[in-house]
């Protein structure tokens, strides 16, 4: 998603001849009345734009999120292409940001736990029950497994998610994101653990309850673990030390915070 600039917004004064009138002085009344008329143009000029990006990200949510929906795994990548390619214009602007934002209280237009439920999602082997779906008339649904691109980009969906819209790493708690994210780091190649390193760290950026869902998985360990390998990736080596950084800084945060517990009780 490409957002525009509307036509109404350019400014065409310079192409246009002055106008005679322009020279002649003007009365007080005269004055604040083309001012008036000045602010409200451009409130309605800022209206229209606020409404034309709101579609345009709406929109662009509505068609990457019915591929993501998809039961076969390349429909799925092409969904998450498309919404990434769209976050990142989006995080372009502020007012396009801001909408997103809002948007995301929307459940038919939230990202995060479609993420979730499809992408990292893991395929169970079916037991067979009964053959009712032999003799049924509606064929049996079979859903494609996640393809290592497709988690991958699903994770970079994920971190600019967070990263845009901050409230989306309580979406993500609820799903029991750092779980889900610890067993891609354990089990998948090294393209899907350098983006779901992006994506942990994107997630526990101000969420106590992912903070602790990390320290219950001894995360810190997990990656400490991952690192010291020597076929890992040396990108993946580097972002140790932002996760090490996290948790010196964590440490801090809290220490100050009980500090602050602690004295504002003696004070009581």
């Amino acid at each position: 998603m490409n957002l525009k600039e509307p036509l109404w917004s350019k400014r065409t004064e310079s192409n246009e001849p002055p106008s005679p009138s322009s020279s002649l002085p003007r009365d007080p009344e005269t004055e604040a009345a083309a001012a008036a008329a000045t602010s409200a143009v451009e409130e309605l000029v800022n209206s229209l734009n606020k409404q034309r990006i709101y579609r345009e990200v709406t929109l662009a949510l509505r068609t990457g999120l019915r591929d993501v929906r998809a039961e076969f795994s390349f429909l799925r990548v092409r969904g998450l292409r498309f919404l990434l390619k769209s976050l990142r214009s989006i995080a372009q602007s502020d007012s396009s940001s801001t909408l997103f934002s809002q948007t995301q209280s929307i459940p038919d237009l939230q990202v995060v736990p479609l993420l979730f439920e499809h992408s990292f999602k893991e395929t169970e082997d079916e037991k067979l029950g009964s053959l009712d779906h032999i003799f049924s008339v509606e064929p049996m649904k079979v859903k494609s497994p996640s393809t290592d691109s497709e988690v991958a980009l699903a994770l970079r969906v994920l971190e600019g998610c967070c990263l845009l819209h901050p409230e989306s790493t309580r979406l993500a708690h609820q799903h029991k994101a750092i779980p889900v994210l610890m067993n891609v780091l354990s089990t998948r190649g090294v393209l899907e653990q350098g983006a779901c390193l992006d994506a942990l760290i994107s997630i526990l950026l101000d969420s106590s309850a992912n903070q602790m869902d990390f320290e219950a998985c001894n995360g810190i360990e997990e990656v400490a673990e991952l690192i010291r390998d020597k076929q890992v990736d040396e990108n993946l080596r580097y972002l140790k030390i932002v996760i090490e950084m996290w948790r010196v800084l964590a440490s801090t945060h809290w220490a100050c915070k009980w500090e602050g517990k602690v004295s504002h009780s003696n004070h009581s």
